[in-house]
């Protein structure tokens, strides 16, 4: 094999091991796998132990398990359940974007650096993570839980909303100011792909689902699917938003169809795959070195502030469903991700902020991350309990 072969089949088998095999550990201490994976590629990266330095391919096969986690988590929501959530998931979401961004320009301000520095912390304090979270309620096996569901729809709309904003900060950035006409065609664009993806595109798949059923290709539903999955992912992105959420929606298009046509384990082995690349890409991103004793305390200052801001905001719009509620929403939208270091990197490519700000980002882009699968699980955890109970008692199948 060409050496640029063996070199790429060599990095995919260490990241990939080393991910499943961290992973496995913290499964066995009663913690998400995905907390270890991400954890693997922050200590086996390129600033800690720098064992392993993930490529430019390394990181396009991240994003590729992005899409197949969001795919996979559409693929078991039902979009008449979506809907009928719909309206409160778009009040977590907006709430859930105004109280982060205030509480991190203020801040920012307080400590007297520039306000345009301000605004991209502000702007990276409102992303949600959604393939974060997707991964870690699939993991609990909760994703059919009420709370679980307004998470999944509201990050989905973060997201979108998140995208706007970025748009907003990048044009500030460019130093020309904002092209309103761009902003106005780019929120038309997000506002008709989500309401044809929710209302008209089932009843698409409807019509044509007996003429799938007639494929004599093996496999012919899912080769439909993933079609359908990299369309809609490619779609998202060239119209302005992310990838993920063309890839959530292309599952939700297929939602009410997974259990007939089988395509959720099937998809599931394809994410099993790719996903650990996507997280072990996140850990790998988090330089240790750029924390001064004075970067550190902003750092921390803005983490908290990030976890009580999606706590707030996210947690308004259902103080009538109770706490409970309140308190799994607003962590199931807390991890930042790589929706936050995309906003930062923008910031530190453009030279609006300084290193400095960017180790601030990421510190509160990782303690977010990390610190969201443990306390969803604890929160989940009579959810969690009914799955297992439900599991111990269905009968075993021959």
């Amino acid at each position: 094999m060409p050496q640029g072969t063996e070199e790429l089949l060599l990095e995919l088998l260490a990241i990939f091991v080393s991910a499943k095999v961290v992973g496995e550990m913290f499964e066995r201490l009663s913690l998400p796998s995905v907390l270890g994976e991400i954890l693997a590629g922050t200590v086996l990266g390129p600033y800690a132990l720098n064992w392993i330095r993930p490529s430019s391919t390394i990181y396009s096969v991240a994003e590729l398990g992005a899409i197949f986690v969001l795919f996979s988590a559409g693929l078991e929501t039902s979009p008449r359940a979506l809907i009928r959530i719909g309206g409160k998931a778009v009040q977590v979401a907006g709430a859930g974007i105004v109280v982060p961004f205030i509480l991190g320009f203020t801040y920012i301000k307080l400590r007297g650096d520039a306000t345009n520095e301000a605004v991209f912390v502000g702007a990276a304090m409102v992303a949600t993570s959604v393939g974060i979270t997707a991964r870690i309620l699939a993991d609990l096996h909760v994703l059919a839980a009420r709370p679980a569901r307004i998470i999944l729809a509201a990050a989905v709309f973060d997201d979108i909303l998140g995208m706007l904003l970025l748009a907003v900060v990048a044009g500030l950035s460019s130093g020309g100011g904002l092209h309103w006409l761009h902003l106005g065609i780019l929120i038309g664009e997000a506002t008709c792909f989500a309401l044809f993806m929710m209302f008209i595109a089932p009843r698409i798949v409807h019509r044509i689902e007996p003429r799938v059923e007639q494929l004599s290709t093996a496999n012919a539903s899912l080769i439909v699917a993933l079609a359908i999955c990299l369309l809609l992912s490619w779609l998202a992105a060239k119209i302005g938003m992310a990838a993920i959420v063309g890839a959530f929606f292309a599952g939700l298009v297929f939602g009410d169809y997974g259990p007939q046509w089988n395509l959720l384990p099937k998809v599931s082995g394809i994410t099993e795959f790719l996903a650990p690349f996507f997280f072990f890409a996140i850990g790998s991103r988090l330089d240790t070195r750029l924390f001064t004793k004075d970067v550190l305390v902003a750092a921390i200052v803005i983490s908290v502030l990030a976890i009580i801001s999606k706590v707030i905001g996210c947690g308004l719009p259902l103080l009538n469903e109770g706490w409970p509620t309140v308190l799994s929403v607003g962590i199931g939208m807390m991890p930042r991700g790589e929706v936050a270091l995309i906003v930062a990197l923008v910031g530190l490519q453009s030279k609006i902020i300084a290193q400095s700000t960017y180790a601030i980002v990421v510190f509160m882009t990782a303690i977010t991350t990390l610190l969201a699968p443990p306390l969803l699980r604890y929160l989940f955890r009579d959810q969690v309990s009914t799955e297992l109970e439900d599991t111990a008692s269905s009968p075993v199948r021959l």
